[in-house]
């Protein structure tokens, strides 16, 4: 159940046509859903091939596909096979052919075997029913050495399988190779889902078997003795033989199905075909079962993972998909999510999803510290978070993706020269900290900017300021942090706020009318920031009027001196001596005109 990859296995496929030894018949394909399957083709001998004879092969056969209007073509698979070496360029109808995989058996130093394969859907799907022909089949050994001992052949065949809406669901199984005897030949059928026996067949494309050598050829399935009489008897499976046309003169190939219904078990998952011969030579280059299948197949796919900047938080969006199924795969699977094989979460599916179909879900969650970065990450359905699954699937090797993943870290913060501001009081000031930007690099975007009053603000992207250009730092805030987009995370800025006593702002005269405007000598950057303050202030003569701190301020009357009272003094000009009496600061002084 966990860790599969893909349902379509190419166990013996290679990519150039390359002969080999005789290979194993292992599982080729398996397709899923209403579907069964026929298969055409035909012998070039023109005899039986028996020394008595003279050694005759065409170059060229033909059969016809008749399917009916409800079948559709699926998959279609050419296989073609001959005495010597072999020739590995046909045509089929007008369509040149060369083999996407080749087998070779070798029975002595003077006589070996070959076979083709090709995937010839797209052809067969366009053409459709009709005639067709396997031409320029050549290079067939007809030498003594073959003649006189009766195994030269040739021969064609096209396995077609087809979808009709009329059938059951069904598994197929397209197992492929090239095994032989004499004597005995043993083959273990995998990856088999035995849900019903009912309708279970089992279909064979075999060479170079003669109808008239019988000594000891039996044809069995788990000890259970196949035949389908009069046209394959039990002592003669292999003779020549199409079970889907009762064609009785494919010489020297057959094309067999038999019924398995009475040979497997519900729950079977693999079965032994046992083939022997006491003389004639067979090879088995292909089989197909038939087997009805109501199951799911659950796969899944991560689709997107958003990583945050120096976060472990993890969002990731996925898609759990029942394609090559027979069933639905029932709401509340179990996914399970793994980082380097430990359990980090847990989900499962929403809904029931359909036959080819899917669903797409997303999930967050945190990766601790204590995992490594980077991590794999392994997102596995049908898994209740110990490997273990809870749903009979038709593949139990495809539940599983896997990601690597590597946490984003930004550099170590970079502080920049502080911003100075005035203060207004209590060791507060305005600042624009949009000036911050004036020492960074030009390559950056200045339009990602984002300033906090923590690192840590930063980090989580909480309580971003929101006018940074009319910042108060309260609280007591001497540091502010920002960042700026850049690959692969962001750049993490730094700047103090450095509040000072910035001289007053001293102005050259004021109104005391009443109106509430300018009612008052008001030294701007005076009050609650140089709180130790006196200010004198004197008349032409040179006589102290007024005597002032930071409660107390000029309103245009007297608190001293022989004019002290409650009315104002008159218009005029008048002269003032402030002392801020803070270390390193001398008098201000000057003149200020008062008006009504």
């Amino acid at each position: 159940m966990i860790h599969k990859l893909n349902i379509t296995v190419f166990s013996i496929g290679i990519l150039f046509f390359n002969q080999l030894p005789a290979q194993d018949i292992s599982l080729f394909n398996q397709l899923n859903g209403r579907l069964d399957y026929t298969a055409i083709g035909n012998t070039l001998n023109t005899t039986e091939n028996n020394s008595a004879v003279n050694c005759v092969i065409n170059t060229a056969s033909s059969a016809t596909l008749n399917l009916s209007t409800t079948q559709t073509i699926e998959a279609a698979y050419l296989y073609w096979a001959g005495s010597g070496s072999g020739d590995f360029n046909v045509t089929l109808n007008t369509t040149n052919i060369t083999p996407s995989r080749t087998f070779a058996y070798t029975l002595d130093s003077s006589r070996q075997f070959f076979a083709a394969f090709a995937d010839v859907t797209t052809l067969i799907q366009t053409e459709g029913n009709g005639l067709y022909t396997l031409s320029n089949l050549e290079q067939i050994e007809i030498s003594s050495d073959y003649c006189s001992t009766g195994t030269n052949f040739a021969g064609w065949a096209i396995t077609v399988i087809y979808s009709d809406p009329a059938l059951p669901l069904n598994q197929l199984n397209v197992y492929d190779g090239l095994e032989s005897v004499p004597d005995t030949i043993t083959i273990e059928l995998n990856s088999l889902n035995v849900m019903d026996t009912t309708g279970a067949r089992i279909g064979f494309i075999a060479w170079e078997g003669d109808a008239g050598l019988a000594v000891n050829e039996v044809l069995q399935m788990n000890g259970i003795t196949l035949s389908n009489p009069p046209l394959n008897p039990a002592n003669n499976a292999f003779n020549g033989t199409n079970s889907f046309t009762n064609d009785s003169n494919l010489y020297n190939m057959d094309i067999d199905v038999y019924p398995i219904e009475h040979t497997i078990n519900e729950g079977d998952s693999s079965a032994v075909i046992q083939l022997t011969s006491g003389q004639d030579l067979v090879m088995v280059n292909n089989i197909i079962t038939v087997l009805n299948s109501q199951l799911p197949d659950a796969s899944v796919t991560i689709d997107s993972i958003d990583l945050r900047c120096n976060s472990r938080e993890l969002t990731i969006e996925y898609t759990i998909e029942n394609l090559n199924s027979t069933h639905l795969l029932a709401a509340n699977t179990p996914i399970a999510f793994y980082a380097d094989a430990e359990l980090v979460a847990q989900a499962q599916t929403i809904n029931n999803i359909p036959i080819n179909a899917s669903e797409s879900n997303q999930i967050s969650f945190t990766i601790a510290p204590s995992n490594l970065n980077p991590i794999n990450l392994s997102i596995v359905v049908d898994d209740i978070g110990t490997g273990t699954g809870v749903v009979t699937e038709i593949s139990e090797t495809n539940n599983t993706a896997e990601i690597p993943i590597e946490f984003l870290k930004s550099p170590e913060t970079t502080p920049l020269n502080p911003l100075i501001s005035c203060s207004f009081g209590n060791h507060e000031a305005v600042f624009n900290l949009q000036n911050a930007l004036d020492e960074i690099d030009a390559s950056f975007d200045l339009e990602t900017v984002v300033f906090y009053q923590s690192l840590e603000d930063l980090i989580t992207d909480l309580g971003a300021l929101v006018n940074p250009t009319q910042y108060i730092n309260t609280n007591n805030i001497s540091t502010i942090y920002f960042r700026l987009d850049a690959e692969p995370c962001y750049e993490i800025f730094s700047v103090n706020l450095e509040v000072s006593d910035c001289d007053p702002t001293i102005p050259q005269g004021f109104s005391p009318n009443g109106d509430g405007y300018n009612d008052w000598f008001n030294i701007d950057g005076l009050y609650e920031v140089f709180l130790q303050h006196e200010l004198l202030i004197f008349n032409r003569l040179g006589v102290i009027i007024f005597k002032g701190n930071n409660d107390l301020k000029w309103d245009g009357k007297s608190n001293y001196g022989p004019l002290k009272g409650d009315n104002l003094l008159p218009v005029g000009t008048y002269f003032y001596v402030l002392h801020l009496n803070v270390p390193n600061s001398k008098p201000r002084s000057g003149w200020v005109y008062m008006n009504y």
